[in-house]
């Protein structure tokens, strides 16, 4: 009896369903590297950060390329956070909360974070400035990156994370194989199953991640256009 039997016994022609699932999360973990890495870039190019870009190794495993996006992911947090810190510390209180203010003229709101900007760098460009106010702002986006990182450590944790993300040309068979020593076969069904779960949780996450960075670096575009 063949492995895919013992997985999909009562439907044949699912036995291919396992292949076009772990290629549905790959195609999903290529675009969120891709849009990750155009964040990244507006944030160096106009915040001053040095956050080194990433891409997905074909040698690794999922686990591994999760951990990859989930490293710049949380670098890309804690920027944001070390903004508004900064943001917090040197402005009076008034003009902090208008930053968060959704009733502020968002003009009002870049003058002042190119003020503080112009203070720690010691000039500041209108650019930045907006940068700084829609990562603030954007609690979408921020939202989404937190949702993301537990997705993403879950598909890592799962019973596919083993398994490489080059495996996917050598069939189903050899998937199976590679992770049948991870649970009892009486389990494996239960395992893709979740799997199958996180997956569809993943893929909705990822289109508000990808819509979130989008707005971000549309306006940029437009900015030094």
């Amino acid at each position: 009896m063949a492995l895919s039997d013992l997985l999909y016994p009562d439907n044949p022609k699912r036995k291919q369903e396992l292949i076009h699932l772990h290629q549905e999360l790959l195609d999903c973990m290529s675009t969120n590297f891709h849009a990750t890495n155009e964040l990244v870039g507006v944030l160096n190019e106009h915040l001053g950060c040095t956050i080194t870009p990433i891409e997905m190794r074909e040698s690794s495993t999922v686990k591994e390329n999760c951990e990859i996006i989930i490293q710049v992911m949380s670098e890309i947090q804690h920027q944001v956070q070390k903004i508004d810190s900064d943001m917090k510390e040197k402005l009076e209180p008034v003009l902090y909360q208008k930053l968060y203010d959704i009733k502020e003229p968002e003009l009002e709101k870049i003058a002042i974070a190119q003020r503080v900007f112009s203070i720690i760098f010691g000039e500041a460009t209108s650019t930045a400035a907006m940068v700084a106010i829609k990562l603030l702002g954007c609690n979408h986006l921020t939202l989404t990156v937190s949702k993301l990182i537990s997705l993403l450590a879950q598909i890592g944790a799962s019973v596919l994370g083993g398994v490489s993300i080059t495996i996917i040309g050598l069939g189903l068979e050899m998937i199976l194989h590679a992770i049948l020593g991870a649970v009892e076969r009486s389990q494996l069904l239960t395992a893709v199953r979740s799997y199958e779960k996180h997956l569809a949780e993943f893929k909705v996450a990822s289109e508000k991640y990808q819509h979130a960075i989008h707005e971000v670096t549309s306006l940029v575009r437009q900015q030094v256009q």
